[in-house]
């Protein structure tokens, strides 16, 4: 199962981060009558869950019946809201007084406009009875009738200490699982030559492991498999997405059983820091030739010029060097990002990069 949904919140007080909107969304769930919501923010941090977690609590036992969701996969034109949504808002369901039927429509800015235009009516004649929550990447994809029914919570990506937080929670249950799995399979484990002395009669079961074998590898496993450099790598790639972050630490787990940084950044695909490092001080240093070779390397290896112009900015966000240099080195990224983004995406165009930065470098130093 994956470890997104087996430790998805059931609770609005469980979801990590965004303090402020989640606080919002607590006094809802203790106090009722929801207005129609618009969940807006990136993508891992939380809308989703707490929308869901939230019509757990004002619902209960009538969650199925009370609640239509529907994602980007479902089919949601204007047939869609005319008939499907429209017949779940006529339908009757007996619920406690505060509480409504709720129709969660999750990534609503990839709803066409025409769908959104037929759903600002229904969600005025059945405002009764009937509740929406809205969940999108960008709020101004949505039309402003749409916007000025509901209430906005907006959510941002999470802090590096509150998904090492979590993280540590989903480590440390799935290592007493792991624990618990290595116990039984300990002492399932014949000794050696045991399949001779059955072959030849002079044993009738299986003999237990010795004590020393379920010694050692309990120790092992109360090891927990990871290394704290491995968490900070996940961290890093996961740029403030606590669904990223936790498929990564799954991935990195299911294929390497052990997570350090070596293994996650073969697992996520995406350029080593240490290189793209090593590239900005070779620039800093004057070593221009030096930062070419490691941008041809990671180029070779089949990055994209978008993965490896993204991993540089954050480096060059978090590098040690002069104010002046690094708000030069950070416009000349941001010019060639464009340019990438525009389709000009060669090697040529982030050698340009390196050359720019080198250029920089050497004003400043003659200033």
């Amino acid at each position: 199962m994956p470890w997104v949904e087996k430790y998805r919140p059931t609770k609005v007080s469980d979801v990590v981060g965004n303090e402020d909107a989640v606080s919002r969304l607590q006094v809802i769930a203790r106090d009722g009558n929801m207005p129609n919501l618009i969940l807006s923010g990136p993508p891992g941090t939380g809308k989703t869950t707490s929308i869901l977690a939230l019509a757990h609590e004002l619902l209960g036992p009538n969650f199925k019946e009370a609640v239509l969701e529907l994602n980007a996969s479902d089919d949601r034109g204007i047939d869609v809201v005319r008939n499907k949504i429209k017949m779940f808002a006529q339908k009757k369901v007996t619920l406690s007084p505060g509480r409504h039927k709720m129709i969660i429509l999750d990534e609503a800015d990839s709803m066409t406009s025409g769908a959104q235009q037929a759903l600002r009516r229904t969600m005025e004649i059945y405002s009764n009875s009937t509740r929406f929550a809205l969940a999108c990447n960008t709020s101004a994809k949505i039309i402003e009738p749409i916007q000025s029914r509901c209430a906005l919570v907006r959510f941002s990506r999470l802090s590096d200490q509150e998904i090492l937080g979590r993280l540590m929670v989903v480590v440390d249950a799935e290592k007493v699982d792991h624990q618990l799995q290595y116990h039984v399979c300990v002492l399932r484990l014949p000794q050696p030559g045991w399949l001779r002395k059955v072959a030849a009669g002079l044993s009738s079961s299986p003999p237990r492991a010795p004590p020393s074998t379920l010694v050692s590898l309990t120790h092992w496993m109360e090891q927990v498999p990871y290394v704290p450099e491995g968490l900070e790598a996940i961290i890093f790639t996961a740029d403030g997405d606590m669904r990223q972050a936790l498929n990564n630490l799954q991935a990195t787990v299911t294929g390497f059983r052990f997570v350090n940084q070596e293994n996650v950044f073969k697992v996520c695909d995406q350029p080593h820091p240490l290189h793209v490092k090593n590239m900005v001080h070779n620039i800093l240093e004057g070593k221009f030739d030096d930062a070419c070779s490691g941008m041809k390397k990671l180029f070779d290896l089949g990055y994209s010029p978008t993965d490896i112009i993204t991993t540089l900015f954050r480096i060059i966000k978090n590098y040690d060097m002069a104010e002046y240099l690094k708000l030069e080195f950070m416009k000349e990224t941001g010019f060639a990002h464009m340019r990438i983004c525009d389709g000009v995406g060669s090697f040529l165009q982030l050698c340009g990069l390196l050359a720019k930065l080198a250029q920089v470098r050497e004003t400043a130093k003659a200033a």
